[in-house]
């Protein structure tokens, strides 16, 4: 979706509808109203009515008649400047494109506001991720296309003096943008379209398309190197495995690289410990850890960041079958750790953990997995905010900072010795579910057993995926995690 920048004045600009942002504040929302009835005198009547507050989430459409190039006015409210955020400005820069679209607009033009303690690069990145990820859907298998009604061009305006930084700014934030169109799209997928092969084939022509390095690993590989945990829950499956590594190579060559890495279930039966019918539908997004990594990857080439950074995929089906892993089965890592099975729907440690052994190849600066790991995370923090672990105290205070500034927030949960005791096991150096409690964090202690450089986990099981739709977010799987991790190597 193009997104422009212009410093063509609100009378001059040809568009469907022009977008203005409105505080609620009353010096700021009587300067805006001065300015718009003079360039439109015939918009006093729709002010005088008071229909037009310029509270938070509000949007109002006035009509411009012959006044201007553009037909529609869409004045969209901001609330307070008090307490004003990044995250207030997506919403309502979201709420007024769906306004737009529902009228039937296909290009439409922001007037990018002065905010008090904002830069306009800030408030332009923030308006174009809002605006360019809600007109998003996955309707390719769709006859009728929900995206024929979506806004199709994006114009940016502003004044001369602060075109280059908002250009940039709108250039870093659609870069990004992309990234989290690529990762909602792998995980929304189906199992018959995306699944280890393919999934490892989508790679290499990203990587192609966007300049880093793609190496994918087949079963014999795999074997060679050990990967039991790997082949192991690959068993029942009758396609084989695959092992997916992307480098992108933005920094020195002296720079320790950040390692992702991203669980790539591309479908979760649960194994012989079978899920239950209802909602296993869902298990398609069960790759959504690698998704985001790949996503990410997309988003770091196309905003040229200054950092090395390599990303590892450990992609393979979970099913159920003669050959299938069973419960009591022990497999045996790269490390030549051990794991009793406890649970096959425990699977996405099993995989992580071998790729997690590979990164030490890296001699990394720090190591960040990403996984939809645990229905215990979604008990835990629902789809609000990402569980957080680790070792890396001073990285996870900038995913922290990160989390803040895009609104993707990470809660870090405890990773105390206490509850090693429940994936000890009498066969093995451990097993692979310690029960009900604490499940998020038995499984974060799991993946430590595989560790041996700075490290963090991410579970995205409760943000990977949304059952309603959102401000820019719609119904399904949600590309979490790429805004994250991309502001945060970003500000390495």
């Amino acid at each position: 979706m193009p997104v422009t920048c212009s410093v063509v004045s609100r009378i001059n600009t040809k568009a469907d509808a022009i977008v203005v942002f409105l505080l609620e504040d009353e010096k700021e929302f009587k300067s805006v109203l001065k300015g718009l009835t003079k360039d439109i005198p015939h918009l006093q009547p729709l002010f005088d009515t008071g229909d037009m507050t310029g509270s938070k989430g509000s949007v109002v459409t006035g009509y411009v008649g012959s006044a201007a190039s553009s037909p529609r006015i869409v004045i969209a409210g901001l609330g307070k400047r008090e307490g004003m955020t990044a995250e207030v400005i997506r919403r309502s820069a979201a709420a007024a494109t769906k306004k737009a679209a529902a009228l039937g607009c296909k290009h439409v033009a922001y007037e990018v506001p002065e905010i008090k303690g904002f830069t306009v690069g800030d408030i332009a990145a923030a308006i174009t991720e809002g605006s360019v990820l809600c007109q998003y859907a996955y309707d390719k298998f769709k006859a009728k296309k929900d995206s024929d009604m979506f806004v199709k061009k994006f114009t940016l305006l502003t004044d001369n003096s602060s075109l280059k930084d908002v250009r940039e700014a709108s250039k870093m934030a659609s870069g990004t943008v992309e990234g989290v169109i690529e990762a909602r799209d792998l995980a929304n997928a189906p199992n018959n379209v995306i699944y280890p092969q393919t999934l490892g084939a989508r790679c290499r022509v990203l990587g192609k398309k966007h300049g880093f390095k793609t190496t994918v690993f087949d079963k014999k590989k795999i074997t060679e190197l050990k990967m039991g945990g790997l082949l192991g829950v690959n068993q029942g499956s009758v396609r084989p495995p695959v092992f997916i590594i992307m480098e992108y190579y933005g920094g020195p060559k002296s720079q320790k690289p950040i390692v992702l890495v991203g669980k790539g279930i591309t479908f979760d039966t649960g194994g012989i410990s079978i899920k239950p019918a209802a909602g296993m539908a869902e298990m398609k997004g069960d790759m959504g850890g690698s998704a985001t990594v790949i996503g990410t990857m997309v988003a770091l080439a196309n905003t040229k960041a200054k950092r090395n950074v390599i990303a590892l995929v450990p992609s393979t089906e979970n099913m159920p079958s003669g050959s299938a892993y069973v419960p009591g089965d022990i497999l045996t890592f790269m490390n030549g750790k051990t794991a009793e099975i406890d649970n096959t729907d425990a699977e996405g440690r099993l995989v992580l953990a071998d790729a997690l052994c590979y990164a030490a190849r890296y001699k990394p600066e720090t190591v960040i997995d990403v996984a939809t790991l645990t229905g215990a995370c979604v008990i835990a923090l629902g789809s609000v905010t990402t569980g957080m672990m680790g070792t890396d105290e001073k990285s996870m205070d900038k995913l922290r900072v990160s989390g803040v500034k895009t609104h993707e927030r990470v809660c870090e949960l405890p990773l105390y010795e206490e509850y090693e005791e429940q994936i000890m096991s009498d066969v093995a150096d451990i097993k692979n579910s310690g029960g009900r409690a604490a499940g998020t964090i038995t499984a974060g202690l799991f993946l430590k057993n595989f560790v041996s450089y700075p490290w963090i986990h991410l579970d995205i099981a409760g943000t990977g995926m949304v059952n309603k739709p959102t401000a820019y977010t719609p119904r399904g799987n949600t590309g979490v995690g790429v805004r994250l991790l991309t502001d945060a190597i970003h500000n390495w």
